[in-house]
């Protein structure tokens, strides 16, 4: 059966009082750009307290819900189709039509759920719940009515047409993308920090990303697959703005002048420092990471502390109660997965001590930090002014 639009139900929005028109327009411009990277001329439109999706004559069902699966903030997406209004009785006709094209041979529980959005119609909901029930009852003679825990809930809009659904497509959740502020990412090519984007951009948090190349030590490949990262995270949080900056001097400087077992945290000290000139600079209200406790020798409650210290703006850790197994089941859901373990090396992994502190003293790690003052600067600022900028759509 062709259905002819899609009926989008979300659920915090419905809370944000007299701001919440602010919302539904974020929620329409998501869908919006989500919906013209697909062939077809889909509207979406605000009509009545309802956010619709109208589809075009000839469409993929399957790539439209697809792509609207994509969409933070949408918590269902409901196949809608539509009749034009020929009176109740054909009404009757139509939604019986309905049932025997989406439901063939129903047999269980179900009751009809009216909608007037027409005050004029000439028959209230409950009777037009009450009769469309029996069409279906003598359509389907073995299907039962079941007001309070129905299996299949027929849902019929009243407005200038009939709209009849009663599927429910479970969307991604949370709020749409442009709702709360912009962060700023330090993705790697690893399975956590895209996992980390994701969830962010899922509570309405525009993102940009900041990606620490150390050629020759890393690929061209290696970089390669950070900016195919950046795009699977992009199909769902939008257009990110990736930084790409040069960590090979400022790796091999550390290496050369502090203590071994003290590299990853100061490392992570100075990413930390670049990653929040980049998101000062493009008005981002924090950093967003990977980390989760207890994970590897850097992500001690002690080393966080450490790398916290560097920081003015607020560090969020979306993932940092999850265990390893947890974020891998979420990279699988979001398709990363695949991606994140082909094995080209990052900046992180190529100077690792064979025996990190895992509980840095902070005074030592300053002190650590003083011998790289003859020449930190220049190298921090070569790195700021050479760093490269992809914009990932």
């Amino acid at each position: 059966m062709i259905f002819h639009a899609f009926l989008i139900k979300y659920a915090e929005i419905a809370i944000k009082g007299k701001n919440r028109y602010l919302f539904e327009d974020a929620l329409v411009k998501q869908m919006n750009i989500a919906l013209s990277k697909i062939e077809g001329d889909y509207r979406v439109v605000k009509e009545q307290g309802r956010v619709y999706v109208f589809c075009p004559e000839e469409y993929d069902f399957e790539e439209a819900v697809a792509a609207l699966k994509t969409v933070f903030g949408i918590v269902y997406i409901c196949p809608v189709v539509i009749y034009e209004d020929k009176g109740f009785e054909q009404m009757r006709s139509d939604v019986v039509e309905y049932m025997k094209n989406v439901h063939p041979d129903y047999h269980g529980t179900f009751k009809v759920y009216t909608r007037r959005a027409k005050k004029s119609y000439p028959v209230n909901s409950m009777e037009v719940s009450a009769r469309v029930g029996e069409s279906i009852l003598d359509a389907f003679p073995e299907a039962k009515v079941d007001v309070h825990q129905p299996e299949l809930t027929v849902s019929v809009e009243i407005r200038e047409k009939i709209y009849v659904y009663s599927k429910s497509i479970k969307g991604p959740g949370g709020m749409p993308v442009g709702t709360n502020g912009k962060a700023m990412l330090l993705l790697s090519g690893g399975i956590d920090s895209p996992v980390a984007g994701y969830m962010i951009a899922k509570r309405g948090v525009k993102i940009e990303a900041v990606y620490f190349h150390a050629p020759p030590y890393t690929s061209e490949r290696a970089k390669q697959k950070v900016v195919d990262l950046a795009k699977l995270v992009a199909k769902y949080s939008g257009p990110i703005k990736l930084h790409v900056v040069n960590f090979t001097d400022i790796q091999l400087y550390i290496y050369d002048q502090c203590p071994h077992d003290e590299l990853t945290i100061i490392m992570r000290r100075y990413m930390m420092r670049i990653a929040e000139h980049f998101a000062k600079k493009d008005n981002c209200l924090g950093l967003i990471t990977g980390e989760s406790i207890g994970q590897v020798a850097s992500q001690t409650l002690q080393s966080l502390a450490a790398t916290n210290e560097v920081c003015t703006l607020p560090v969020y850790r979306p993932v940092i109660g999850f265990d390893k197994q947890e974020i891998v089941e979420r990279s699988w859901e979001i398709g990363t997965y695949d991606t994140s373990v082909l094995p080209y090396e990052d900046c992180c992994t190529i100077f690792v001590a064979k025996h990190p502190v895992t509980k840095p003293n902070l005074n030592v790690i300053r002190k650590s930090e003083e011998k790289l003052a003859e020449k930190i600067d220049e190298l921090m600022e070569a790195a700021l002014s050479t760093a490269e900028v992809i914009e990932i759509q």
